[in-house]
């Protein structure tokens, strides 16, 4: 793999001082060869104005967090990444390669779940180049890269975990943001270093059922929202009875044999986990009548 070499290059200032002053030099010689009919220094003069515009060819202006990478002939020569004016060899390609931060947002990709339930999930994707070497010789197209790379390693997400969880412990896609989105950090990482590129950040930013299933999906959810509500609901019914049955035996206001008892814990349950406002039956004869 080609990696980066960091070039030191000529200040473009002093340079372009220099080549301006060489210049002048140039066109009065020209100018004094053409009047004293000199051939030679004419032609001195003229040659030496021609390497000075090929040498002007070497300067290039660098921006804060850009590079330059410097290639002879087909060689890696370096690269430069100070900011500033700079001069180099003219002959040397200069190609220019952002550092800066970029960010994008996936497609929202169709895929089944560990499940194998279709689900909608997209991502953003934060990421810099940090090796211009490697962005530049070791892929085609980096940010073509970066995107198909990136949609490749969610949809290897999105395969691994549920979209719900079913068991406390289970790691789900809707439940565990957390983790799914540093997994697949992890992933992108390992996948971006190839090509000299450092994620910066990366977070699911939509996941949802396909349409086709999103309604039977809510009816499940409601479903399970039902059970765990009435799960609750009897836990604490049952909790009651519990107290008032020791209530009433440890103040004795009434000793119950094994059927009343019963009887008193389905009216209880009746009254504490039914949907609707009961009606209450008085007796007006003897607890047996």
């Amino acid at each position: 793999m080609t990696r980066e070499t960091v070039r030191r290059a000529l200040p473009g200032i002093p340079m372009l001082l220099a080549l301006i002053g060489a210049t002048l030099a140039a066109g009065w010689l020209f100018y004094r060869g053409a009047r004293a009919h000199d051939g030679w220094l004419v032609a001195g003069s003229a040659l030496l104005l021609v390497t000075l515009a090929v040498a002007y060819g070497g300067f290039t202006s660098i921006e804060p967090n850009d590079a330059r990478v410097l290639t002879l002939f087909g060689d890696y020569k370096g690269s430069v990444k100070a900011p500033g004016l700079w001069w180099v060899n003219p002959f040397m390609q200069k190609k220019k390669v952002t550092q800066r931060v970029r960010n994008f947002e996936t497609a929202k990709l169709k895929v089944n779940d560990r499940n194998s339930n279709p689900v909608e999930i997209a991502a953003i994707v934060v990421w810099r180049i940090v090796d211009t070497a490697e962005a530049t010789f070791e892929v085609e197209n980096v940010e073509h890269y970066v995107k198909v790379q990136a949609e490749a390693a969610l949809r290897a997400l999105a395969s691994k975990y549920p979209y719900d969880a079913h068991a406390p412990s289970e790691v789900a896609l809707a439940t565990h943001q957390e983790e799914v989105s540093h997994e697949l950090q992890q992933e992108l990482v390992a996948r971006f270093s190839k090509a000299g590129v450092e994620v910066v950040e990366s977070r699911v930013s939509h996941l949802a059922y396909s349409p086709e299933i999103a309604a039977v999906m809510l009816q499940r959810q409601q479903a399970a929202a039902v059970v765990a509500a009435r799960q609750t609901i009897v836990e604490g019914a049952v909790g009651m009875v519990d107290m008032a049955l020791e209530m009433v035996e440890s103040r004795g206001m009434a000793k119950l044999d094994e059927e009343r008892r019963a009887a008193m814990i389905s009216n209880l349950l009746v009254v504490l986990c039914g949907d609707r406002g009961t009606q209450p039956v008085v007796n007006a004869g003897t607890i047996y009548q």
